[in-house]
C-alpha cells in the first residue's frame, strides 16, 4: 500500500466509527490489496494502541494501516489490561489483508519468585504477563468478563493512589485524575505515562514562560538549567526523567507493590484461558535473578497453563556498549533456546509505546537472523490460534486441541502454524466462516491448510 495515501485525521478519532469509515476511504482509494509474502514481510506481535498508550497516539486502526503500508505479513495488537480494540483491529485487518492477532498485557504477582526481581526492575515478584491471540471478547454476563473489568479498575485504583501521593508532594502542579487523565484514554483505562504526560503538561500551563519552566524541572531533578534545557526540548527524554522521579522506584509517588497490588499470575492464566487465549511469560533480558535460568522460569510457568513466550528483541542487540551488547546477545540465544526446548512459539514486538522505537524488528539484521525463522512461526501461530479459536472454538490451550494433540506440541505448532499461514482473511472470507459454525469452519480450515496455499 502506498505511502503517499492521505491519512484522515479520523482514523485516530476516538469515536470508532469514524476511524472505520476513516480506513475504508483510504482501503477504496488504495484498491485490492497483495499478499505479503513471509520472506520479505515484516513482522510486529506486540504493539500498543492509545487505547493503553501509543507514542504517536495511533488507533488500533491506524495502527493495522500502518502495518500494511511497512509491508508487514502479520501483526498483533497488545494493549494494557483491555481488549477494548479487539474487534477494530480484526476488522482493519480483513479489510486492509492484514495478518492479524489480539494480546493483552499486565502485571501479576508470582509467589515462587516473591523474593527475586524478575522483569519489572526493583520489583520482586512483579512480572510482566500476556494473554494472546484472543479470537473474541468475552460475553457481557460471563465470569471472564467481570474479571476483565477487573483488570480496567484495578489499573484505575492503582493510578489514582499514585496521582495522590505525587500531589502531596507536588501541590503547585496537581492535577485532577477523573477530569484531565481518564479523559486522555479512549476506554477510559490510561497508562502511568499518560500521567507523566498530564504533569509535564500541568507544569507548562503553571510556567508558560520559558525561562520560569527551566527553573521549576531544574530544582525539581536537581540538575543545571543548561542540562535541563535540552531535556525539555526531548519530550520523550523529559517524559522518562519525569517517570523515573515521580513513579519509579526511588520516585515521588512509589510505592513497592506486593502480592496484593496486581493479580496472581494463577489467577490471570486462569482467565486467559476461561477466554480460549494462550497464556504467554514475558522476558526483559535475561539480567535479572528471576531471569537467570529462563528454562526453570519457563518450566515453573508450564505447570500453570502458560504455553508461550514473549520478546522485544530491540532491547538485545541495539546497544552502543560493545560489553553490554554481547552479554543481552548471549542471554537473548539462551531464551530461545530454552523457548525451543520446551517447544514454546515466540511471539516479538516493538511495543510502540516509546519514541525511538523501530515499527518493526529488522529480522535480516546479523543479531536476528539466526532467530528469522522462530520469529515467524511464533507470528503465524498467534495468527492461527486468533482464527481458530474465533471461528472454530478450537484454541490452543483448548480442550479439543489438548484431545487432538494430547503432549504433542510439535504437532501441535506445526497445525496451528498452517492455519496461521493461509491467506490473509478478508470480510468475505471471514463472513463465510461465520456463517458455517465452529464444526464445519474447522473441517474448511483444515481441508485448506492441507491443500496449502489457499482456500477450498
Amino acid at each position: 500500500m502506498q505511502h503517499d495515501l492521505i491519512v484522515s485525521p479520523n482514523i485516530d478519532s476516538f469515536d470508532v466509527k469514524k476511524r472505520i469509515a476513516a480506513l475504508a476511504g483510504i482501503v477504496r482509494e488504495a484498491g485490492p490489496q497483495k499478499c505479503i509474502d513471509p520472506a520479505s514481510g515484516g513482522i510486529n506481535m506486540h504493539i500498543h494502541s492509545f487505547y493503553s498508550y501509543n507514542s504517536v497516539g495511533y488507533s488500533p486502526a491506524h495502527i493495522a494501516l500502518e502495518c500494511r503500508r511497512n509491508g508487514l505479513y502479520a501483526a498483533a495488537l497488545c494493549d494494557f489490561d483491555v481488549l477494548d480494540g479487539l474487534e477494530e483491529f480484526l476488522t482493519a485487518g480483513q479489510m486492509l489483508g492484514l495478518r492479524a492477532a489480539v494480546h493483552l498485557e499486565t502485571r501479576a504477582f508470582l509467589k515462587e519468585y516473591s523474593v527475586m526481581e524478575i522483569n519489572s526492575p526493583g520489583e520482586p515478584g512483579v512480572t510482566y504477563i500476556m494473554g494472546a491471540g484472543f479470537g473474541r471478547l468475552p460475553s457481557e454476563k460471563s465470569n471472564a468478563s467481570s474479571l476483565l473489568k477487573n483488570f480496567r479498575q484495578q489499573a484505575n485504583t492503582r493510578n489514582r493512589d499514585l496521582v495522590k501521593r505525587i500531589n502531596r508532594h507536588l501541590p503547585e502542579i496537581a492535577i485532577d485524575y477523573d477530569a484531565v487523565v481518564l479523559p486522555m484514554s479512549p476506554g477510559k483505562c490510561p497508562t502511568e505515562r499518560h500521567i507523566i504526560k498530564a504533569y509535564r503538561l500541568e507544569a507548562q500551563k503553571l510556567f508558560p514562560h520559558r525561562e520560569g519552566l527551566l527553573k521549576y524541572w531544574s530544582k525539581l531533578f536537581k540538575k543545571p538549567l543548561a542540562e535541563v534545557e535540552i531535556l525539555i526540548d526531548n519530550t520523550a527524554a523529559m517524559e522518562d526523567k519525569l517517570r523515573s522521579l515521580l513513579a519509579k522506584k526511588g520516585g515521588l509517588g512509589y510505592v513497592q507493590p506486593g502480592e496484593k497490588t496486581f493479580p496472581l499470575v494463577d489467577d490471570f492464566i486462569a482467565w486467559v484461558l476461561k477466554c480460549g487465549a494462550i497464556p504467554m511469560v514475558t522476558w526483559l533480558d535475561g539480567t535479572s535473578r528471576g531471569e537467570e535460568d529462563m528454562l526453570k522460569m519457563l518450566e515453573c510457568m508450564k505447570t500453570k497453563g502458560a504455553a508461550a513466550l514473549n520478546i522485544i528483541p530491540e532491547r538485545n542487540h541495539n546497544i552502543k556498549n560493545a560489553e553490554e551488547r554481547r552479554l543481552k546477545l548471549r542471554k537473548l540465544d539462551d531464551v530461545v533456546a530454552a523457548a525451543q526446548k520446551i517447544k514454546f512459539p515466540i511471539n516479538i514486538g516493538t511495543e510502540m509505546n516509546k519514541v525511538g522505537q523501530p515499527f518493526a524488528d529488522d529480522l535480516e539484521c546479523e543479531a536476528l537472523k539466526p532467530y528469522r525463522a522462530d520469529f515467524l512461526r511464533g507470528a503465524n501461530i498467534m495468527v492461527g490460534q486468533t482464527i481458530l479459536t474465533r471461528y472454530a472454538n478450537f484454541s490452543y490451550c483448548g480442550k479439543a486441541a489438548t484431545a487432538e494433540f494430547g503432549k504433542n506440541i510439535a504437532r501441535k505448532n506445526d497445525f496451528f502454524e498452517k492455519i496461521g499461514k493461509l491467506p490473509p482473511l478478508n470480510k468475505a472470507r471471514a463472513e463465510k466462516l461465520e456463517k458455517m459454525g465452529f464444526a464445519k469452519a474447522l473441517r474448511y480450515l483444515c481441508d485448506s491448510s492441507a491443500r496449502g496455499g489457499g482456500y477450498g
